[in-house]
């Protein structure tokens, strides 16, 4: 499933917008209406016994008001995540509609949220959910069995731009109705992943909004929503402005003491990375995720970093690491012969890209579950080094001779293929790749294009070569990712096209093994076969989060928890007046703030 989400860049956006986006009404200065909580007139007996309990990442300090500003490299083409997977998207829909399960932030058991029980059939596959009666949408209404099965028709509704997530939600029949809070979910077929499919990866919606409406055109409005914030304001490419819910149906759970402390968040856009990185420099952002290994090394420099006025933290977790890399399109000739994708990988030099292009800030990737060698386990499967004479070899084998010009070609036609490319900064990488590929005979040309037609382009498969990032999660699932049968429909994740049958065998072993280590050695068995085949060329991976903000927000212990991301930020930091109060005055004063930890690691 496409969660994850690309970390991609985008061009075309003219200096002036620079002094254009700093002008908008969304000042560093501009007050924030301070949000009023509503007194909670539930049970608290009423209140699961889970959720009774402590949260261990909140800190005590937590308190509630101010606002985050954070950056987006565009604005999104939707905000229904069913619709559109972008990450954006993603963290604002997340705000607006719940699960029915969570996870626990440090031992990963699932919790109650919509729902406050559950039972499993002794076979594993009827689901029965309990909801919890306190939960309400924003309007007041109660949430109900009828909510959850409307998100399943809706989901599952050919009609609708839902494809990627009736992946998993076809392994079930249409859930029942028990009652107005009891709803059972029944699996076709026995699957590891059955609950969590369904309990925690499905954000249920309102029946009583979008009953009706074209679901496909449902994408900025959502007056009705149950999650702890709503949309405000919306300004096309520009911001989009959260609001926390002072009547949110779980403010009074103890587990949220020291949750979803601010008043407002707000993603603002900047499609130029560059335009972006000088209006948080500027103080117009607070909080930067850095993606590129120059900006962590040249551009954190000048004042503002050296009287420590913004944190420049390395911050390392449990967050699971997932894999970029050029994505070859073997369902097109010229990369369907497995050794012409091998020469593809010998043709990159990664350590030259690493060292001379990215400071040496990267570690090469030799697998499509890196998180798994983090540690102390051996990676088993060979580093691909550059090779030149190798890649040669291997195109000659296939069948791609030089003409008199010194061009490949096979059966009269030349070897040329176009990479399609979302950004133009990563142009510097494909120019070393494509001197090594003009050495050998191969001819090729950068086509770079902004998302929208990026992805339309990437979701019919119309490209040969192009750049994807991956996420990956704690608990791993290859099925849309590798499986043959995803191979040609539209809008997945198998973007090479990748059909092995033994690799489907082993998914769908790996589809009925609940122990979590013998299904992780099924995983990288199922490494070990696709990483020889080739389907991508593999780059490089940061085993940490690189994190810029200005040092006016309290954090728990562990910045970014033991699995997040700097989203973690949005749920579990708070605006704190004091130091806000410091900051100001070590700027008017030009002093330094205290030292801060710039590296900070997860302690078990």
């Amino acid at each position: 499933m496409r969660k994850s989400l690309f970390q991609v860049l985008f061009v075309s956006l003219l200096l002036n917008a620079f002094f254009f986006h700093c002008s908008e009404s969304d000042s560093s200065n501009e007050s924030v209406s301070k949000v009023v909580d509503i007194a909670w007139e539930g049970d608290p007996k009423t209140i699961p016994d889970a959720l009774k309990e402590e949260n261990p990442m909140v800190s005590p300090d937590a308190v509630k008001g101010g606002k985050i500003r954070f950056y987006s490299h565009q604005f999104p083409k939707s905000l229904n995540y069913y619709l559109d997977q972008f990450t954006t998207t993603a963290r604002i829909f997340t705000s607006l509609y719940e699960p029915l399960t969570a996870y626990h932030p440090t031992t990963l058991e699932t919790i109650p949220h919509l729902a406050k029980s559950w039972k499993i059939s002794p076979d594993k596959r009827k689901f029965t959910f309990y909801l919890d009666r306190n939960a309400k949408w924003s309007d007041g209404r109660n949430i109900t069995a009828d909510d959850v099965i409307f998100t399943y028709e809706t989901i599952m509704n050919p009609k609708h731009a839902t494809a990627v997530f009736r992946i998993s939600l076809s392994r079930f029949s249409k859930p029942i109705k028990e009652d107005d809070y009891t709803v059972t979910f029944e699996a076709k077929e026995v699957h590891w992943n059955n609950f969590n499919d369904i309990a925690s990866s499905i954000f249920i919606l309102p029946k009583h909004y979008f009953e009706g409406k074209d679901f496909n055109k449902e994408n900025f409005e959502f007056p009705i929503v149950s999650g702890p914030y709503k949309i405000v304001e919306s300004k096309k490419s520009r911001y989009i402005k959260l609001e926390r819910r002072g009547d949110y149906w779980q403010r009074a759970y103890p587990f949220n003491k020291g949750r979803y402390n601010f008043d407002q968040i707000v993603y603002k856009v900047y499609n130029e990375e560059a335009v972006a990185l000088q209006a948080f420099k500027k103080g117009d952002m607070d909080i930067y995720p850095v993606y590129t290994a120059h900006i962590w090394v040249e551009e954190t420099k000048g004042q503002a970093f050296e009287n420590k006025w913004i944190a420049k933290q390395r911050i390392f977790n449990l967050k699971p690491v997932g894999f970029q890399g050029w994505a070859m399109n073997s369902r097109r000739e010229i990369f369907s012969d497995k050794r012409v994708r091998e020469a593809m990988a010998l043709l990159v030099d990664r350590k030259l890209m690493i060292d001379k292009l990215a400071f040496g800030e990267y570690d090469p990737t030799n697998s499509y579950y890196p998180d798994y060698y983090l540690g102390s386990e051996k990676n088993p499967n060979q580093p691909v080094e550059f090779n030149i004479e190798k890649a040669r070899k291997l195109l000659a084998e296939a069948g791609w001779k030089p003409n008199a010009s010194g061009i490949l070609e096979k059966n009269g036609k030349p070897f040329t293929f176009t990479i399609l490319d979302r950004d133009k900064k990563t142009e510097k990488y494909f120019t070393v790749f494509l001197e090594k590929a003009k050495e050998v005979g191969i001819s090729a040309n950068i086509d770079t294009l902004d998302l929208a037609a990026w992805s339309a382009k990437v979701d019919k498969y119309d490209f040969d070569m192009t750049w994807a990032a991956w996420g990956s999660g704690v608990f791993k699932d290859p099925e849309s990712q590798w499986h043959s049968k995803y191979a040609n429909e539209e809008g997945q994740p198998n973007l090479p096209g990748l059909k092995l049958p033994i690799v489907d065998s082993l998914i769908e072993k790996q589809k009925t093994e609940f122990n979590l280590d013998k299904r992780n050695a099924i995983i990288k068995e199922i490494d070990k076969i696709v990483y020889k085949e080739y389907p991508y060329v593999l780059l490089w991976h940061l085993p940490s989060v690189r994190l810029l903000y200005w040092r006016k927000f309290g954090q728990p212990k562990l910045p970014l928890g033991r699995y997040g991301d700097e989203s973690f930020a949005t749920e579990y930091w708070w605006y704190d007046e004091k130091m806000d109060s410091s900051l100001k005055k070590a700027i008017d004063q030009d002093e330094s703030l205290p030292e801060y930890k710039a590296v900070v690691k997860w302690e078990k």
